[in-house]
């Protein structure tokens, strides 16, 4: 147990801080959310790596750096509601829970999403949902953040228009490398400003690559 508490120390100190995460909420949030909770027993000497791990169902977590940058990108507020697509294991669930208000989340792959429910049964402020996102989710109303786990190759003009006027997406954008983190902000009903944060690469979306064009 001890060394598993000096690696998180040392993935928050030596891995996140430098790399400019510096919001003391998102920290906090880093730092009670243990990651090793979220990987395989056989993967626990890596939980704290700044590496993707694979959670089983050919998807991964996302490396910590990633997830803290992101979530620092977010600004997510106490008092807002959060969409995240794709679960996987729960780890980026556990984190947002940490900062919104209320937390819905979607998972394409039914198994990994009755293990996240597991692991965080405790927590009240979580809504799973199973299904396909890749193109859009239905909401009751807007919504003050959106945060997506995997790449779309173009957003969905639908997650566009679920946004509260103020409110974000967080999308990362691309085929392959590079891809670019973007926070997407509707500043107005008919208005959408996007900002590129950082390049990176992470796993597509299922069934969020482009379909074949036919042609008569």
């Amino acid at each position: 147990m001890a060394q598993q508490s000096n690696a998180h120390f040392n993935m928050l100190e030596q891995q996140v801080r430098p790399s400019d995460v510096l919001d003391p909420r998102v920290l906090s949030a880093l730092e009670k959310v243990k990651r090793s909770e979220f990987v395989d027993a056989s993967l626990a000497g890596l939980a704290y790596a700044d590496t993707e791990l694979p959670i089983g169902f050919g998807q991964t977590i996302l490396a910590p750096v990633l997830v803290g940058r992101m979530l620092q990108a977010a600004d997510v507020q106490q008092n807002e509601y959060v969409l995240e697509i794709g679960t996987g294991s729960g780890y980026m669930t556990a984190l947002l829970e940490q900062l919104a208000g209320h937390v819905t989340t979607v998972e394409m792959i039914a198994e990994l999403s009755e293990i996240a429910q597991q692991k965080l049964r405790h927590l009240n402020t979580i809504s799973f949902a199973i299904g396909d996102a890749s193109k859009g989710w239905p909401l009751a109303d807007r919504i003050d953040v959106i945060v997506s786990t995997a790449a779309f190759v173009s957003v969905p003009d639908e997650y566009l228009q679920s946004l509260k006027v103020g409110g974000r997406m967080i999308a990362v954008v691309g085929e392959s490398e590079p891809m670019s983190i973007n926070v997407i902000r509707r500043v107005t009903e008919r208005e959408w400003q996007t900002e590129t944060m950082f390049e990176t690469v992470i796993p597509v979306m299922i069934n969020a690559e482009p379909k074949a064009e036919f042609e008569f």
